[in-house]
């Protein structure tokens, strides 16, 4: 073979192996971040289960996933870069189904929560190394638009969850749904094995102790809000839950800045585009999936839809984060980042303003034009954002930028089921309304509970909305074009 037939060749199979990158990468992401949705899709059947869960257990159950994901994406990524991204990827995919067999074979809560952080842990693993070797076989001229294919994945996930979920929930038990992760999680792992280059290494730390503080703080944090409508706002566990996360928060803060390779050095946050990004993710997936997981009570709940229907009714999502998303980096070349970044955040947060005015009665085209709303928000400026983290440190940095965008929008996600399922456990419970008479069978008793419900969402997305705007003026004021 001459040398020039050579070259073609390897062009060829590098060219070859880009096309299946990226899609591929996409669906690991999707199959981590789908499963957060495709939970809340569960909760009616949960709630109604033999497990008999409380509303507060539901929300740890939703809750517990999202968590360690979030807080063990940095390490996880700091993981890949130092023993090799692609077997890191193989072994989350691995972790991933071991948690959800667990959760699936659960005869109990604490059971099923456990599954919940093993797959956690398997979801961490996987979400940094998909964009870590994506880049890896991406041209530098074409990794803003790599990253914003990416981040679309993750916002896409959140749809494709409930999709999938409601068909996978129309009949089979909420069990059924772990188990159809099983396969999906080992073709994933086949094609990674047989597709994804070896991963570059590069000196990284993995600082265990800057991750259990970071962890710690932010479950602290998280039990103050999610136990605050059962123990009470005043009770010792509760204030002493948020003078923890505090604490925690401040002593991680000083381990860091002194740390000689820590978890997340403070310092990196003086970079404005990272600050902002960061910020900015957080807002944005906090709205979303306080979105997820009201969305199916609602629809099943207050409209009476089967769970596939119930799935395919998110489909405006879909639509409008897929259509804009492709949009938005040439959008910021033409008009600038920030102001595409702050257009974006804003008609997000309208989106869930919209949202707070549903009730029982509100036609399912008006609900799908509010989402409509609030995916156009997210696709406008969710790459944007993430294209500033990644583009605000160097490329042997990547792991650790991959892994703060995870992160940052896991613990938004995290924080937006928190809040919002706090806010309706506490008129739920204020109202003497349950599962049982959401579900239940006496018609006049029923309608209390489902006009008690709508009223609570709407109380919920109202928070949510003010929460996702304020922050998002804040973060799309500091964002610039370039550090």
């Amino acid at each position: 073979m001459t040398i020039d037939a050579a070259r073609r060749t390897s062009h060829s199979v590098s060219s070859a192996r880009q096309r299946v990158m990226a899609p591929l990468m996409s669906a690991c992401v999707v199959l981590v971040v789908a499963m957060v949705a495709a939970v809340n899709l569960a909760i009616p059947k949960l709630a109604a289960s033999d497990l008999a869960p409380s509303a507060t257990q539901v929300v740890w159950i939703v809750d517990t996933y999202v968590l360690v994901f979030g807080c063990l994406l940095i390490p996880a990524g700091a993981v890949g870069d130092r023993l090799g991204r692609k077997g890191v990827l193989l072994a989350g995919l691995g972790v991933f189904a071991a948690g959800c067999l667990l959760a699936a074979a659960a005869p109990s809560v604490p059971v099923l929560l456990a599954g919940r952080l093993v797959t956690g842990v398997g979801a961490a693993l996987t979400m940094p190394a998909t964009l870590s070797l994506l880049l890896q076989v991406t041209a530098p001229q074409d990794t803003p638009r790599a990253i914003a294919a990416w981040t679309a994945a993750t916002g896409i996930a959140g749809a494709v969850g409930n999709l999938a979920g409601g068909a996978v929930l129309q009949w089979l038990p909420w069990r059924g749904l772990f188990l159809c992760a099983l396969p999906v999680a080992g073709i994933l792992a086949a094609l990674v094995a047989r597709f994804a280059p070896r991963g570059q290494r590069h000196p990284a730390a993995l600082d265990l102790a800057g991750a259990a503080l970071l962890t710690a703080a932010l479950f602290a944090l998280l039990f103050g809000i999610i136990e605050g409508p059962e123990h009470g706002w005043s009770s010792a566990s509760v204030l002493g839950a948020f003078g923890c996360a505090a604490v925690l928060l401040a002593v991680f803060a000083v381990y860091a800045a002194r740390a000689s390779h820590p978890l997340l050095d403070p310092r990196l946050f003086a970079i404005p585009r990272l600050r902002s990004g960061a910020l900015g993710v957080s807002a944005a997936f906090f709205g979303l999936f306080a979105l997820f997981f009201v969305n199916a009570q609602y629809l099943q709940y207050a409209k009476g839809y089967s769970p596939l229907k119930t799935g395919v009714a998110i489909a405006p999502v879909v639509v409008g984060m897929l259509v804009v998303s492709k949009r938005s980096v040439g959008l910021a070349q033409r008009f600038g980042a920030r102001p595409v970044v702050g257009a974006g955040l804003l008609v997000l947060g309208g989106g869930l303003g919209l949202l707070s005015l549903l009730d029982a009665d509100t036609p399912y085209l008006l609900y799908a034009v509010f989402l409509l709303v609030l995916s156009v928000g997210m696709g406008l400026c969710v790459p944007l954002l993430s294209v500033g983290i990644m583009g605000a440190l160097p490329p042997d940095r990547a792991g650790l930028g991959a892994g703060l965008n995870s992160a940052a929008r896991e613990i938004g996600s995290a924080l937006g089921v928190a809040v919002m399922g706090t806010v309706l456990t506490g008129r739920l419970d204020g109202g003497g309304t349950g599962a049982g008479a959401l579900a239940g069978g006496d018609p006049a008793a029923r309608a209390r509970a489902v006009e008690t419900f709508t009223d609570a969402m709407a109380a919920g997305f109202g928070v949510v909305a003010v929460v996702v705007a304020v922050v998002g003026l804040l973060a799309a004021a500091g964002f610039r074009d370039r550090n």
